[in-house]
């Protein structure tokens, strides 16, 4: 084999090689964002889902009896969508539950999701997703660890237009804001997991999503106070 042949198959790996270098820092830039922390950025994660909430509580093809009959509502302001070939997503959000005491809507614990999803995807995109739990299996597989949507819990798009009736059987209804519209959408094969590092920060503690959001062991925080408050006054339970 020539020489002119060797240098061209080193030119060919070098450049190749500079090709997954460049892809991976441009994926590991913008995941910093969803990866790194701090108390400032979690109330903000929770002022950024409080008017997420809020748009999707004023969508009027959102059936409001489907609302009503949630166990949980998560809420995923601006979730991230990176890579290319195979590409991965990543962000954080509140859920916040019902009490079964008093009805009202608990103080938020931080969870995050992630998941993979093949496709060419170019370029970094960001999204807002809200999931409604509405079962007691649904809410269980959530807060306890790590949980992958539509295997350990039933999830399906969310109906537009409908009763919740007609959406009965399903643990989890997911939506995704488009256009300043939400529209079901499949995030089947998602991961969910609790945040607790986020939690700690917020709460100034350890504490675990089911002290947060089933014993009510903490106070709202300020920056969550608009999300919950909605909730309070449309779909709390007497």
């Amino acid at each position: 084999m020539s020489t002119s042949v060797f240098a061209r198959f080193g030119a060919y790996i070098t450049k190749k090689s500079m090709c997954i270098w460049l892809v991976s820092t441009f994926v590991i830039t913008l995941a910093l964002p969803v990866w790194a922390g701090s108390k400032e950025k979690d109330e903000e994660t929770l002022k950024n889902a409080t008017n997420v909430l809020r748009k999707m509580l004023s969508d009027q093809n959102i059936p409001s009896d489907v609302i009503a009959k949630a166990d949980c509502v998560i809420v995923l302001p601006n979730v991230k969508k990176v890579g290319f070939g195979i590409g991965g997503s990543g962000g954080r959000g509140p859920m916040v539950c019902r009490s079964n005491s008093t009805g009202k809507w608990s103080a938020p614990a931080m969870f995050s999701v992630g998941g993979v999803s093949a496709g060419l995807q170019v370029g970094g995109s960001s999204s807002d997703y809200v999931l409604l739990i509405m079962s007691e299996k649904g809410v269980n597989a959530i807060l306890n660890g790590k949980m992958e949507l539509g295997r350990d819990a039933t999830a399906a798009a969310g109906p537009s237009g409908a009763s919740a009736a007609s959406v009965a059987g399903n643990d989890i209804l997911t939506y995704k804001q488009a256009k300043g519209l939400f529209a079901g959408v499949s995030l089947s094969g998602a991961s969910l997991q609790p945040d607790n590092d986020a939690n700690q920060r917020l709460y100034g503690r350890s504490i675990t999503p089911q002290e947060i959001v089933q014993a009510n062991a903490v106070p709202t925080p300020m920056a969550a106070h608009g999300m919950v408050a909605r909730l309070d006054s449309k779909y709390a339970r007497n």
